[in-house]
């Protein structure tokens, strides 16, 4: 990975992090994050804050990735209804045994394709293969795990899917911060 370089920029390093990790950490606007340092003393645009974080914003979410413990192998899954400028969609997730948000993936439909892609991305990130998936009795999920010769590890025992279930309200917080959009919450 390459290193992140901070030559030629009026700022210190320090000043610039704490910038971006204001941004990404409390998900406030750049105008807010301008704000927050102008409190502090340092005299910082708006659109300086914005063009840190495209440039370095990248590099240290790997970074933070990188050195983050490997995900728990029990994966709960679970799909909510949810309304984005005004059109129905399905924002589905993944949550491991700790509580640890694995995947995001927001659909126009609650099939068995979108359950597949959702499944095949997070086989294909998290690098370690699942003992065991949790869903509701959602049938999308059977046909998917069945497409891919795990349907062994399938449970949808009552009451288990709990985990997945109490984190889509601050998935769905942060969703309507981060696009500036009105979601209807609705199951």
């Amino acid at each position: 990975m390459k290193t992140v370089s901070y030559h030629r920029h009026r700022f210190h390093p320090d000043i610039i992090k704490q910038a971006i990790w204001l941004y990404f950490r409390f998900t406030m606007s750049y105008r807010d994050v301008e704000e927050l340092l102008a409190e502090r003393g340092i005299d910082v645009s708006y659109e300086t804050v914005r063009r840190w974080v495209l440039k370095f914003g990248i590099d240290y979410a790997q970074r933070i990735k990188k050195r983050r413990p490997p995900p728990h192998t029990e994966w709960f899954l679970d799909e909510v209804f949810v309304k984005i400028g005004g059109k129905p969609m399905y924002l589905w997730r993944a949550v491991d045994g700790e509580g640890e948000v694995l995947d995001i993936l927001v659909q126009k439909r609650r099939n068995k394709r979108a359950a597949l892609k959702l499944l095949r991305k997070l086989m294909q990130n998290q690098g370690i293969p699942p003992t065991k998936v949790v869903t509701d009795k959602l049938r999308s999920y059977g046909a998917a795990l069945r497409d891919l010769r795990v349907e062994h590890l399938h449970d949808t025992t009552n009451r288990l899917n709990n985990r997945a279930e109490s984190s889509h309200g601050h998935c769905q917080f942060k969703l309507l911060l981060r696009l500036g959009l009105r979601i209807n919450y609705s199951k």
